[in-house]
């Protein structure tokens, strides 16, 4: 990777730093508008006459237009720049949002949930857009950083029920629209692409690199889809489990999302000094143990060790997703895009599957509990693979620094 130019003649707007506060606040807009709809997952299922499958599939919609999407943001981020591309999604998502405010039956719900996953996409635009400003050892920091726009998740929770309830949801929708669109006019206006050329993306090269680039699409699979289907799930688990209004619910599972949001850039300012592997190790040890607390926990749960398990997760995962994302840019340098693209959708996908398949077992069973089941056993594979990665990986990849990348 060739060396940023040094900023201190430029213009704010000109400086890492500015671009990646921008950055980090589209991505935060963004994610607030992804998340728009399981705050009422609850609500939903009552005025509807849902049952949990249906519920929480509508929950998981917009995951999926935003996992599928990751994949070629990230090729045309690395082709056409940041700046274009987040004006773009911010721009687009306003439509959606509007919608969410009239849209009244299910099917109608479903599909506008479907197009705020545009939404969900920009993901993978800022992680080249701010990995480009930044040499190879402050990556993981920066990238964590940009990464703590997840803060979005909870803003959506806090502020959501609030404004439905005292203006109704129409007036959520348009609140929602007019921040996206301010959102790209200040990105149109003020943001700038790095300073460096990259030579066109060749998606294949990218495909080709096989374990390399498998094993990270696993691990974030895990860490950030195990992040987003617990955001998803956690407002409807709370209200069953302790019988709290969307309000409550939502305020008590935006911590879930405050506490992964901040330990995000810490995952990656300690793998940027120890190498990401370590902190992948004692990641998803964690987590296997505060889900095994939870599966325990879901047959009669309290509401004391609860929180402290969830915040506790959501700490951990976060960590991984910034350790992973550390990674990215350091194992594929000239296409940072193209592979945050795909490490992304699979860190969306994660995501999708688990509020499906808990909805249909609550409503064959009548119990969360095997959905925290299945979180071990997948955190289980991934801590033996880390484990396997820390004692065998060349020195050079266990500090983070990545493999030269070949040109085709």
């Amino acid at each position: 990777m060739g060396s940023i130019p040094d900023a201190r003649g430029a213009g704010v707007f000109d400086r890492p730093g500015w671009n990646l506060a921008l950055a980090t606040l589209a991505f935060t807009i963004c994610f607030a508008a992804w998340s728009l709809i399981a705050p009422f997952a609850k609500s939903f299922k009552s005025d509807l006459h849902l049952d949990y499958t249906e519920a929480l599939l509508l929950t998981a919609v917009p995951v999926i237009l935003g996992s599928l999407l990751r994949v070629p943001m990230g090729v045309l981020t690395d082709r056409f720049g940041g700046r274009l591309m987040f004006s773009v999604v911010l721009s687009f998502s306003a439509l959606p949002a509007v919608l969410f405010g009239y849209a009244h039956s299910y099917w109608a719900l479903i599909g506008t949930g479907f197009l705020l996953g545009v939404a969900g996409s920009s993901f993978a635009i800022g992680v080249p857009f701010t990995a480009n400003w930044y040499p190879p050892q402050r990556q993981g920091f920066a990238v964590g950083i940009y990464g703590m726009g997840n803060i979005g998740t909870a803003v959506a929770f806090f502020a959501a029920p609030a404004i439905v309830n005292n203006w109704g949801r129409p007036a959520l929708g348009w609140i929602t629209a007019a921040v996206l669109l301010g959102g790209a006019a200040l990105t149109a206006a003020t943001a700038h692409d790095a300073p460096r050329r990259r030579p066109p993306t060749d998606y294949r090269r990218v495909l080709r690199s096989g374990w390399r680039l498998y094993r990270l699409a696993f691990f974030y699979f895990v860490t950030f889809g195990g992040f987003v289907a617990l955001f998803l799930l956690l407002p409807t688990v709370l209200q069953d489990w302790f019988g709290y209004s969307k309000g409550e619910a939502s305020a008590r599972a935006a911590g879930f999302v405050i506490a992964a949001t901040l330990a995000r850039p810490v995952g990656g300012w300690v793998s940027d000094r120890l190498g990401a592997f370590p902190v992948l190790v004692l990641t998803f040890a964690g987590v296997a143990v505060c889900a095994a607390v939870l599966a325990v926990l879901a047959g009669a749960p309290r509401i004391v060790p609860v929180t402290i398990a969830c915040l506790t997760l959501g700490a951990l995962l976060g960590a991984g997703n910034g350790a992973v994302f550390k990674l990215v840019p350091a194992e594929f340098p000239d296409d940072a895009g193209a592979a945050g693209g795909i490490v992304g959708a699979a860190g969306g996908l994660g995501g999708f599957f688990p509020p499906v398949f808990v909805g249909l077992v609550k409503d064959a069973e009548g119990t969360y509990t095997y959905g925290f089941v299945g979180l071990l056993v997948f955190v289980g594979v991934c801590l033996a693979v880390a484990v396997w990665l820390l004692r065998s990986a060349p020195e050079s990849e266990l500090r983070g620094i990545g493999h030269p990348q070949p040109h085709a």
